[in-house]
């Protein structure tokens, strides 16, 4: 393989990534043609190879061919434990839940995750295998925010019920396309940051559209949870500047930028937070859901037993037809699993938002994986916050999120020990 450094790939260099990625060991070309089939859905948009399961096909390929890869080892993680001892819970309240029928029905939702984290883990296991699989996310994730911002644009940035539409997937429905963009947001902000002086005028605003167009998607979604959790991210990404006259102008004229995109119709519903059936359903929702976790505080009603517990226990409460998912991540694990299931996930959560601050030191020394990793921990934060009012646990969110910061941190170790 030609010796050559990953700062020859920057940014977007793809003759060279092209030539490294040929040389590359089979299981890391189904890795990438996973997360890329996943989040850039081709087969949606040319139908006519949309004849096979092209996520699926990928993943067994990564997982018939890792150990034929020399380069993987067995990375040593509390969070690899950590969600195999969330796995087990969920088996196990799937055994006793109360309707195991609907348990078994939803068993892809977690265990899938659970392969495609360990695949990720451990395939991806180099800089420049980090760096050529983060890339191919960012470019697809974006891919997706250009189409979508775009599509708020040309329809004169007003207010449509169903907010905006991504790819047929995890990603179709307004408010989950709202937290992917949340994941992407932080994370090209930072490849801005660090590649902004390296890389060509041309690259830097590729860039910079990467950056931007994410935040007009989140803004368009018509996702309230969604868009209070980027003001956080805003918030917090800018916090040092917030005390400098420049910094503080450019925050604030930003804010009141995005504020006046916002269409009338979506200030009202902010203005009506608490009042509209909507958030009065979720509000039922959540305070059933907490009676649910202290009834059965081991292990819940039973892995995704939610909707139809509680269409029979309190159908006086049902202001809509048909009873849905908590719409809070963390009623959803509880009531999925009690507190041996909320325990170990909050774990998750809270180690994706700490490890962003503690590489913070290595900043100097490895800027890319450092800058990388605290975008993806903004990413997490972000997932959590719009995750109190949607059902998305179970989603890609958390768990890609989860392996890159894994993959990243076992890189960046080895990295320190060369130097």
């Amino acid at each position: 393989m030609q010796k050559i450094s990953v700062e020859n790939f920057y940014f977007l260099k793809v003759g060279i990534i092209w030539a490294h990625f040929r040389a590359e060991h089979f299981s890391f070309w189904m890795i990438c043609g996973y997360i890329f089939f996943e989040y850039a859905r081709p087969q949606s948009i040319f139908p006519v190879i949309d004849f096979l399961p092209w996520a699926q096909i990928f993943i067994l390929g990564a997982l018939s061919s890792v150990f034929l890869d020399k380069s993987v080892r067995w990375v040593n993680s509390s969070i690899s434990y950590t969600i195999l001892a969330f796995s087990l819970v969920i088996f196990i309240s799937s055994v006793t839940a109360i309707y195991p029928e609907i348990s078994s029905e939803h068993y892809i939702n977690l265990y899938s995750w659970v392969v495609i984290y360990f695949l990720i883990i451990h395939i991806v296991n180099s800089k420049k295998r980090y760096y050529i699989f983060l890339l191919i996310f960012v470019v697809c994730a974006a891919k997706i925010a250009i189409g979508t911002s775009k599509t708020w644009a040309l329809r004169g940035f007003s207010f449509a019920s169903w907010g905006l539409s991504g790819p047929k997937g995890y990603f179709q429905n307004s408010g989950e396309l709202a937290i992917l963009m949340l994941t992407l947001f932080p994370v090209s902000y930072k490849l801005y940051l660090f590649l902004k002086d390296k890389v060509s005028r041309l690259e830097k605003y590729v860039l910079l559209i990467f950056t931007i167009t994410p935040v007009l998607t989140i803004v368009g979604a018509s996702s309230r949870g969604s868009q209070i959790a980027l003001l956080l991210q805003l918030i917090l990404l800018f916090r040092k500047g917030l005390f400098r006259i420049k910094s503080l102008v450019m925050v604030v004229a930003l804010s009141f930028f995005l504020y006046e995109l916002l269409p009338e119709e979506q200030k009202n519903r902010f203005s009506t937070t608490g009042e509209d059936k909507t958030s009065q359903q979720r509000l039922l929702y959540w305070e059933h859901g907490i009676d649910m976790i202290l009834e059965y505080p081991v292990l819940g009603v039973g892995y995704f037993n939610f909707a139809r517990y509680y269409a029979d226990h309190f159908p006086e409460d049902m202001l809509y037809e048909h009873a849905e998912l908590p719409h809070n991540i963390f009623i959803q694990v509880g009531t999925d699993a009690g507190f041996m299931g909320l325990i170990p996930f909050s774990y998750l959560i809270f180690w994706g938002l700490w490890v962003g601050w503690k590489v913070r030191k290595h900043i100097d020394s490895q800027p890319m994986l450092t800058m990388t990793m605290i975008g993806t921990s903004y990413g997490i934060l972000g997932f959590t916050i719009a995750g109190q009012f949607v059902t998305v646990a179970y989603y890609p969110f958390l768990w890609i999120g989860l392996a890159f910061l894994v993959s990243g941190n076992n890189v960046l170790r080895q990295e320190l020990k060369k130097s």
